[in-house]
């Protein structure tokens, strides 16, 4: 499997180069069965002697393991944390105050009478060893490969096995010093009766320990100080709203009645939109994460670490547009993560087949044997070296080792020489030859034609691939280029993560994956740690369908001109939907469950059995109920030994209207097989168990892969070798594999949109599952933005054109799954995200209307009396204090709440309005239309990228009404001096509505100019133009002048 491999499954081909003979593919994991956990610390529940598994209360049977029921018993309040019924006493278990009124247990009084006297009984050393309460004393330990079960808290560092019967004298010795210290913690015997001696190593255990039994993260809400004002004010608003649209609705402007219709209807839909963005921030929280109890609970001291494996993708389509070193960085910064590197593999998808791209990854495989090294002996952050050099700190910061100053000039040197080999690189590529790129060993490169070329797979490092510098083990990387032919359908990005979501499951199939755009890098190297500790929580984690970091950019002017940096939706809408269900998916930064993109329904909640009274004798119930249910559970119980299948099943999954099972280990290569043994029983067992077959019409014709879907935990399935591995890699990622199966529509990234990370996210929500909002101190990821006017308008545009595309699809949240289990104030929010483009058609004409009304002379409020004046009065301070308290319990500096405010109007009256029109026309009428990637780089230049100025048809708007309100001032003031004092009461009004446009669309202004004050000709042409043929025709027609109904009279020529 090593070396460079490129093949059509449809053409039976596969290529094979030796251009790197170092790489190979990883082993595959093996995995274990799974047990069922405790509630409380995590730990795997204890199986009893009798073979059954132990269960603390017997009214609701919540899991709770045997030392977290003991210590509840004993130092706790006794009770179920689910059902708060006492817990009564087990045989094996001390005594306590109040177990007398309980039932006793008569036939452990002799052991007990032993456990308090401290009489331990210990066989002679060369017979047998049983100890007499063997599941009370020992905590078996959890044994995972590669999967993400979640491990013991307390316990041995060694398995405890049953089957482990004959010891040396040595081993029975460390045997029963491990019971005794258990037996310490459990306050069951003293330590002057143990031994004695170590008492701070001792407490300094019971503290490790107790301190990884605790919850790996806590929500923090808003303080109440803080969040009470703040709701109260919404509320106040609301009323003082709808009592402003009374009087707007009945009393109208009857010498301006168009402009009164047109200014009513644009004002009530701006109404909604704010409800729409309001409501859903009721309710905002904070989550604080605990890294400390993470590496207590999940890396202990010599025991394998339990931590889960994570799959990275990175996305990249034309290394030309989205330079290479950029890229580099990225994957740099991955291999170089802070978690431990057999858990860790690195997918690049290159979906534009670059040779260019191929020979950046060759390259940054090498100078990372180098680099990650040098990271995790230094702990540098951030681990982006470009990012890391070019920081203006003091790096010597911390720094305590003697060889740090020489160790980091000599990589910056390194570092340095890379950059010059990759540029190397890019100017190589900017011209193509004639016949054709050609590989090392002298064969043509398969991606010569992008549009029509076999899928690609490269792999890099990994366990046995090249080691670094010191000789330790690198995180994989794998290069990947799907296969593209003509006549196929690829679907852009989120044909490419699907793809990655694929091969990935064949190569190494971490139940968890982390996706990226190829400029974000990770700025924080531990936070994959972060969000294990919501993903490995035994709690939630089950239900999560994925963590979202904030979106952090650098490059970006102090100043912000154009909120590209997003702060009051990243840090204030966000945080008001992980109060809710969850924040939204934003396309990067995101660490998915596996799971959840495979459409399973998340993992349904153990509810507690109803409440019976004793109105009904019981043998109504038995007679009407029992043996009904008893009969079926009997059927199923003998079907699933009839083909087998006890044991390697686990709980049942929705998905798409049909249930689903799930196993959860060993092979799954023949699913014909299933058919069997159907022969007695009912049409709804026989659906049940024949959709197994449906598998492969819903997840393709790979059945390693459909095998791997199979495994909650990750792990690749038994009986694999590397020679089908890397087959059915090439295999998954064949441009005909999606065909007639669920990829796009309910499974992986969904297609329909060019925001495919909106609807990708609505799905899942749909389904139940639930996201987190993840905010560590220092910003996980960062990332490069386009700054120039003309970029950001048009990554706006592709924002807004997908919103539209997916509100006149069938996933529009105004109709979409009210049968499902999103809850209303999500589908607030995700609604919001599709109808915001729309409001850009009122955002428009409510801008035109003020340059209007001082043209005309008119205005769109009527003369206003003492109570209408206190309602305008009223909303405009309830709209302040709203922006206030926000402020307030958001931490939001009022410059960026201020440059929000801004772009929302200059993308409202531009990219918002065009996207409207192309969504309906690629919708309605089939026209589509391209996106061009948005450069990633700024000049040499610090800022120099924001004063490039770019010709784009979405400037004549926003500049038209500039003109047109500057044309309306002039205007109105010389007609309020031509018409003497009593006409500039009416005009301030009108002059406030003008200069409120002026001042929102001043960044424009200021981009349009640029840094020499030059505005291209075309621009200033075309809004002169239209600025001044709408003036004139307003002129001419003028509909507010009276028509004459009477005689058309003329002045007389006599003079008389």
């Amino acid at each position: 499997m090593s070396g460079f491999y490129a093949g059509s499954y449809a053409r039976s081909e596969l290529y094979t180069s030796d251009e790197q003979q170092q790489h190979r593919p990883p082993p595959a994991a093996h995995e274990s069965t799974t047990a069922k956990t405790c509630r409380v610390c995590g730990d795997e529940i204890e199986v009893l002697e009798s073979g059954e598994v132990f269960v603390a209360c017997h009214e609701c049977g919540f899991p709770v393991c045997r030392p977290c029921y003991e210590y509840e018993r004993s130092e706790g309040h006794q009770t179920c944390p689910q059902c708060h019924a006492r817990y009564k006493r087990h045989k094996g278990s001390p005594r306590v105050e109040g177990d007398d009124e309980d039932q006793h247990y008569e036939d452990d009084f002799e052991d007990e009478f032993q456990l308090k006297n401290r009489r331990i009984l210990t066989p002679p050393p060369h017979e047998p060893r049983h100890l007499e309460h063997e599941d009370y004393n020992t905590d078996p330990q959890h044994h995972i490969n590669g999967g993400a079960s979640t491990p013991p808290v307390a316990g041995s560092g060694k398995d405890f096995e049953a089957e482990k019967e004959t010891y040396s004298n040595e081993e029975w010795k460390e045997r029963m010093e491990k019971w005794k210290s258990r037996q310490e913690k459990r306050g069951l015997i003293t330590k002057s009766d143990g031994g004695g001696g170590h008492e701070k190593d001792d407490d300094d255990d019971d503290f490790l320990i107790a301190e990884a039994r605790q919850p790996l993260w806590r929500k923090v809400p808003i303080p109440s100080r803080l969040i009470n004002p703040y709701r109260i004010v919404i509320v106040i608003r609301f009323i003082v709203l709808c009592f402003f649209f009374h009087f707007r609705i009945l009393a109208p402007a009857y010498d301006a009645y168009p402009l009164w219709i047109i200014s009513v209807i644009c004002e009530i839909w701006f109404g909604l939109s704010w409800i729409l963005d309001q409501f859903p921030k009721w309710l905002p929280i904070t989550r604080e994460t605990y890294l400390d109890r993470l590496s207590l609970r999940f890396e202990r001291d010599g025991e394998s670490n339990q931590l889960a494996p994570i799959d990275f993708f990175v996305s990249t389509v034309d290394p030309l547009k989205e330079p290479p070193i950029i890229t580099a960085n990225t994957v740099l910064s991955i291999l170089a993560v802070d978690y431990p590197v057999d858990k860790v593999s690195c997918y690049v998808s290159d979906d534009g087949a670059s040779m260019l791209l191929f020979d950046t990854l060759s390259e940054t495989a090498e100078f990372a044997r180098r680099w990650v090294p040098f990271c995790k002996k230094y702990s540098v952050e951030p681990r982006a070296p470009e990012f890391y050099f070019s920081e203006k700190i003091d790096y010597l910061k911390d720094k305590v080792q003697p060889t740090f100053v020489k160790d980091r000039r000599a990589m910056k040197r390194e570092y340095e020489e890379f950059k010059v080999r990759i540029n190397a690189l890019v100017a190589k590529a900017q011209k193509k030859p004639e016949e054709g790129w050609i590989m090392q060993d002298g064969t043509p490169w398969p991606g010569n034609n992008t549009r029509d070329h076999p899928g690609m797979i490269q792999v890099y490092l990994g366990s046995e691939g090249a080691l670094d510098v010191e000789g330790k083990e690198l995180p994989r990387l794998v290069y990947v280029s799907r296969e593209k032919r003509p006549g196929y359908q690829h679907h852009k990005k989120a044909g490419a993560m699907n793809s990655l979501v694929r091969v990935s499951a064949v190569l190494t199939n971490a139940p968890f994956i982390l996706n990226l755009d190829c400029d974000h890098y990770l700025n924080n190297s531990k936070a994959v740690r972060e969000a294990m500790c919501f993903l490995m929580d035994p709690q939630i984690g089950k239900k999560l369908c994925y963590v979202q970091f904030p979106q952090r950019f650098d490059g970006i002017d102090r100043h912000d001109r154009y909120a590209n940096r997003n702060v009051v939706f990243f840090d204030i809408n966000m945080k008001g939907l992980d109060g809710i269900q969850g924040p939204v998916y934003v396309g990067t930064g995101c660490v998915f469950n596996r799971q959840a993109l495979y459409g399973y329904d998340p993992p349904a909640s153990e509810k507690r059995p109803k409440m019976t009274c004793d109105c009904w004798p019981k043998w109504c119930c038995c007679c009407c109920c029992g043996g009904k249910k008893k009969s079926k559970k009997a059927k199923k119980k003998g079907l699933k030994s009839l083909l087998g299948l006890g044991g390697l099943y686990g709980k049942k999954k929705k998905m798409m209207g049909k249930q689903y099972t799930r196993k959860t280990s060993g092979p799954a290569f023949d699913l014909e097989e299933i058919e069997e043994g159907l022969e007695g029983y009912d049409e709804l067992e026989k659906s049940s168990l024949m959709s197994q077959k449906n598998f492969e019409k819903r997840f393709g014709m790979s059945p390693v892969f459909i095998a791997s879907t199979l495994k909650e935990d990750g792990g690749l399935p038994e009986g694999t070798n590397p020679t089908s591995l890397i087959k059915e890699a090439i295999h998954v990622i064949s441009c005909g594999y999606e065909e007639k199966t669920e990829w796009g529509r309910e499974i992986g990234w969904i297609y329909g949109s060019v925001t495919e990370d909106i609807l990708t996210g609505f799905k899942m929500h749909c389904r139940g599952w639930r996201s987190v909002y993840c905010t560590p101190k220092r910003a996980a990821f960062k990332g490069s933005a386009p700054i120039n006017l003309s970029d950001r308008l048009h990554q706006v545009l592709r924002w807004a054109l997908g919103s539209v595309e997916i509100f006149l699809s069938r996933h529009c949240p105004l109709w979409y799954a009210y049968g499902g289990k999103l809850k209303w104030l999500e589908r607030l929010a995700y609604i919001n995200t599709v109808v915001y483009p729309f409001t850009s058609i009122a955002l428009l004409a409510y801008c035109m209307l003020p340059a209007v009304c001082l043209l005309t002379g008119k205005f769109i409020v009527p003369s206003l009396n003492n109570l209408a004046s206190i309602w305008f009065m009223a909303l405009f301070l309830s709209i302040i204090a709203t922006g206030v308290l926000e402020l307030r319990w958001s931490g939001v500096s009022i410059e960026d709440w201020w440059r929000n405010e801004q772009f929302w109007v200059i993308g409202g009256v531009s990219a918002h309005l065009f996207a409207v029109f192309q969504g309906l026309l690629k919708v309605l009428g089939g026209v589509d239309t391209n996106f061009t990637v948005t450069a990633k780089a700024a000049d040499d230049a610090e800022f120099g990228e924001l004063y490039l100025f770019k010709w784009t048809t979405l400037l004549i708007p926003p500049t038209t009404l500039i003109i047109l309100n500057m044309v309306g001032v002039v205007a109105g003031v010389a007609d309020a001096i031509n018409n003497g004092y009593g006409s500039w009461g009416p005009l301030f009004g009108k002059l406030f509505f003008a200069f409120w446009v002026i001042v929102h669309l001043y960044p424009f202004l200021k981009g349009l100019m640029g840094r020499q004050n030059r505005t291209p000709t075309i621009v200033v042409l075309w809004s002169i133009l239209l600025a001044s043929i709408f003036s004139l025709v307003w002129v001419r027609i003028d509909p507010f002048l009276p028509k004459q109904t009477g005689p058309i009279l003329k002045q007389c020529g006599v003079e008389c």
